[in-house]
């Protein structure tokens, strides 16, 4: 769009600032269900001269596989661009390495894709980033940033091994030298670029980067190496309830791999001298909103987490162990003995419901709202039948208050795009 090109975005779903930013050009649509006749047409009626595919996933999601996502959607797409006239150029975000190295699906049906598009007869340029260094934070920067702001050094292994970074400008500048290249007339394009820095970096030195300019804090606590392995299998379990957590073991096993590429054809092919990962940092400062996100990251997921158990918990044990005490509380306080059982069995599902939405992303902010509700249904109900709870020796009423606002940080930090 500052290079003077139109852009028209197209995604599964757009978030309000994304909404704001494009604007009209923002089009909502499920591209990789879309058969080559759809496909075609979409290409065609909004005239679509270059194509940049930017879609991926480290895991099947939605009920796309991965190799939907990273192959079969690519042939199709493929093979649609090599009958569109005037010829339209493919330009495809993929990933550095050589595919003997290959050892998770993320990674080998994108290699897939990437044969689909060098077997084929479309013009296409490949670019193979490394670690995007970008204002915005989520996925892999999003942890990077995480274990910046934390106290702790990652296990030998995993630090020392090679992560090229790549500024996010970098991208876009490729992408307009090739687009003003074609525009001009240069169309037999047929190129696979590793876009990264000259000087790769290691795992440690990025996080220790991103630390440096935080300003902290010093290291202090050596991770042991089964606590990532703990973390990446925790990462699976809520992957299944639809989460993106922060590490998983795609994540784990890709790092452990390393980010490493030979970047001079592409400075050759097209002038530009990349930014390295100190100058990329250096030209935007840490915010104080950036290390909030930075501190919170994690601590988002122990939140939601805790709520959702903390909910679950709270139905389950009035349910079980502790029945006859909820009946004996709710008689004691005045509610008929032929009242209480159902109240006591009515309320507990409430709350293990509550701790069940809270747990799925889908229904996490249904979840996070309905909590809210009913504690302050449950502050005002008791209040009012049974007022000395709030200065029991327990503390039971007191304690509620935090809970709800713990649910309002909950709703604040749920957005992670």
């Amino acid at each position: 769009m500052e290079d003077g090109f139109p852009v028209v975005a197209i995604a599964r779903r757009f978030h309000m600032s994304q909404k704001a930013a494009f604007g009209e050009a923002a089009t909502e649509l499920p591209l990789v269900p879309l058969d080559a006749g759809a496909l075609s047409k979409l290409i065609r009626d909004r005239k679509v001269e270059i194509v940049i595919n930017c879609i991926g996933a480290l895991r099947s999601r939605h009920g796309v596989s991965i190799d939907a996502l990273h192959r079969t959607f690519v042939e199709r797409l493929v093979a649609v661009l090599r009958l569109t006239f005037p010829p339209s150029l493919l330009i495809h975000i993929s990933i550095p390495g050589a595919g003997d190295q290959d050892r998770t699906a993320f990674s080998r049906t994108k290699r897939l894709g990437e044969s689909a598009i060098i077997g084929g007869l479309t013009p296409f340029v490949i670019l193979r980033p490394g670690f995007v260094v970008a204002t915005a934070a989520y996925g892999g920067g999003a942890l990077i940033r995480a274990l910046a702001a934390l106290p702790f050094d990652l296990p030998s292994n995993e630090a020392r091994q090679v992560f090229a970074t790549t500024d996010v400008r970098d991208i876009s500048r490729t992408i307009a030298v090739v687009a003003h290249r074609w525009s001009t007339g240069e169309q037999a394009w047929r190129a696979a670029w590793d876009v990264m820095a000259r000087e790769p970096a290691t795992v440690g030195e990025v996080i220790e980067a991103f630390r440096h300019r935080f300003g902290g804090p010093t290291k202090t606590i050596a991770l042991p190496r089964w606590l990532l392995t703990f973390g990446a299998e925790a990462g699976e379990a809520a992957a299944l309830l639809g989460w993106s957590p922060p590490i998983q073991r795609t994540t784990l096993c890709e790092m452990r791999r390393g980010i490493a590429g030979r970047p001079e054809a592409w400075i050759a092919a097209t002038g530009i001298e990349p930014i390295s990962l100190d100058a990329a940092l250096r030209s935007s400062p840490a915010t104080i909103q950036e290390k909030w996100f930075a501190r919170l990251y994690l601590l988002k997921g122990l939140v939601l987490g805790s709520l959702a158990a903390f909910w679950i918990l709270s139905g389950l044990l009035p349910l079980t162990v502790s029945f006859q005490d909820a009946i004996a509380i709710l008689t004691k306080h005045g509610l008929p003995e032929e009242l209480a059982q159902p109240v006591a069995i009515a309320s507990s599902l409430a709350d293990i419901a509550i701790g069940a939405a809270i747990a799925v992303k889908k229904t996490c902010r249904a979840g996070l709202l309905a909590g809210i509700v009913l504690s302050l249904c449950y502050l005002v109900g008791a209040t009012i039948v049974a007022p000395d709870l709030w200065i029991g020796p327990l503390g039971a009423l007191v304690k509620t208050v935090p809970a709800i606002l713990l649910m309002f940080v909950g709703l604040a930090t749920l957005e992670s795009r």
